[in-house]
């Protein structure tokens, strides 16, 4: 018996496994490392708390986990995500159902977020981002749920989700509130009229409150957090340069999809049990254009819009046309796929990139590397461990047990907390988001080891600095590469006073 997923069709069900095995086969086979993201994730694991600096608890508790029972490997590393991955194309067919579509919309909907570079890109690597657009989504399913005519009690399960999505990362509250005045602005404002309703948003602030009690005690470092990344960090795009990313980050191809659904859900009948969504994706984008936040900000959304434009081209197209639509899908989905996957070695990738003339979305203020972000940030880091463990043995032995190891930022620091372990190393110090929280983790820096910066940040609070080794890598971030390592000897005030300088938000 041919498999079929609950819910869905058989092809859309091939299409699910397909997500899954695509993300499983290409870690297995890539040729790229730890992402500078996932170092620090593997780093707030060990510290398991209700809050951390630049996001909620439940990826890192789900880390934690994953770590306990498959371990550290790569391939454990990313099942998660990759199972989020296969999730997602799941629910998409799910919503095209649910909006009235047949197996034709089903599959066609779950094509066009398999081969999306914004999803292969994200699912490919742990990061709450991996879990984001799942939560999003099966918000929005329930709720169609309920304007379908589905029991009450769903407020229920609706708010639990909600409060789960808001501990993994706190952007679903912009989703609540963009659907709330979906909802208010649509007859559908009834169902606000229930109690169940309140029970369910009861049930998420419950599920949200640690996480809020946890900023409140640290003073908000999440809002200090995200103040600071928009005014230093963070690459301000046009609303041009907003829209165009969204094109990119979805595949050009499936541009019509996506345009047809959005505008679907605002005006054809078909949709109008979906009125609250389209209304919903007016009102954040332009939120997220007029505060230039990142393009992927918006992502999470964007299976409902395919979803809603497979239910469309399903009922106005001819059933060749819809094949002949999928199989250009299909192979513009695998011309990106070595863009957005770790599939070809740097050089390769390089040379592949060229050939095709496409360029990465710059989200941040930085140089332009041979690599995009995704792929530069996997590049050098047990490297770098070596290298200062070799400085670090260089040191008599009574300068070894007093050493403390510096660096300028999170990837840094848990590269050399994670690949240190075997050279002996003591934990890393750096004063960037949570790991300024961690503080001076009991150590002296009567001498110091220094990753990165220049001598000038040093020498007020040593006698003496002297760069003993530069750490590079070609296909690093320009910022990882040619890093000057230093010695420094003579500590001039404790260095429990000079932490609170220390400390970088963004």
């Amino acid at each position: 018996m041919p498999l079929r997923l609950p819910g869905i069709g058989r092809l859309a069900s091939l299409l699910v496994l397909a997500k899954l095995a695509l993300h499983l086969a290409a870690n297995a086979l890539g040729s790229y490392g730890y992402f500078r993201d996932e170092l620090y994730y593997l780093a707030c694991s060990e510290h398991l708390d209700w809050g951390y600096v630049d996001h909620p608890p439940l990826s890192i508790l789900l880390l934690r986990l994953s770590r306990l029972l498959l371990g550290d490997s790569l391939f454990a590393l990313r099942l998660l995500p990759a199972l989020a991955g296969a999730g997602l194309v799941w629910l998409t067919a799910l919503l095209a159902r649910q909006l009235g579509g047949g197996e034709r919309a089903q599959w066609l909907a779950a094509l066009a977020v398999l081969i999306a570079p914004i999803c292969l890109g994200l699912h490919d690597f742990y990061s709450m981002n991996a879990f984001e657009s799942l939560c999003w989504m099966g918000c929005a399913l329930l709720l169609l749920r309920l304007v379908r005519g589905g029991a009450p009690r769903l407020w229920l399960w609706l708010g639990g989700l909600a409060g789960l999505g808001l501990e993994n990362k706190h952007s679903l509250a912009f989703f609540a509130a963009a659907t709330g005045l979906g909802l208010l602005l649509t007859p559908q404002r009834r169902l606000f009229s229930t109690r169940w309703c309140g029970l369910g948003g009861g049930l998420a602030l419950l599920l949200a409150l640690p996480n809020l009690l946890w900023q409140q005690a640290h003073h908000w470092p999440t809002l200090e957090f995200l103040t600071n990344a928009q005014a230093q960090k963070n690459y301000l795009l046009s609303p041009l340069e907003y829209l165009s990313a969204q094109m990119l980050y979805q595949h050009p191809l499936a541009l019509p999809l996506w345009i047809g659904g959005a505008l679907g859900l605002l005006l054809h009948p078909r949709l109008r049990e979906g009125r609250c969504f389209g209304i919903a994706l007016v009102a954040l984008l332009a939120f997220f254009a007029a505060q230039r936040g990142k393009p992927y900000y918006l992502s999470p959304l964007f299976p409902l819009l395919l979803a809603a434009g497979a239910l469309l081209a399903e009922h106005h197209l001819p059933r060749r046309w819809l094949r002949a639509y999928g199989m250009a899908l299909v192979l513009g989905g695998i011309v990106v796929l070595p863009l957005a996957l770790p599939l070809l070695p740097p050089p390769a990738f390089v040379t592949y990139a060229a050939a095709l003339g496409m360029g990465e979305v710059k989200t941040e203020r930085h140089e332009a590397s041979a690599l995009p972000q995704h792929l530069a940030d996997r590049c050098g880091w047990p490297e770098l461990a070596a290298q200062v463990a070799q400085v670090y043995r260089t040191l008599p032995p009574p300068e070894q047990a007093q050493a403390s190891l510096y660096t300028q930022n999170y990837g840094e620091a848990g590269a050399l907390d994670l690949f240190g372990r075997q050279y002996g190393l003591p934990p890393a110090l750096c004063g960037h988001n949570n790991y300024w929280l961690w503080g001076t983790r009991g150590q002296s820096g009567e001498v110091l080891i220094a990753v990165g910066g220049h001598p000038e940040d040093y020498q007020p609070f040593y006698e003496t600095v002297a760069q003993v080794a530069v750490h590079t890598d070609e296909y690093a971030m320009p910022y990882e590469r040619d890093l000057p390592l230093f010695v420094c000897r003579g500590l001039r005030v404790p260095l429990a006073q000079v932490w609170p300088a220390t400390k970088r938000y963004r």
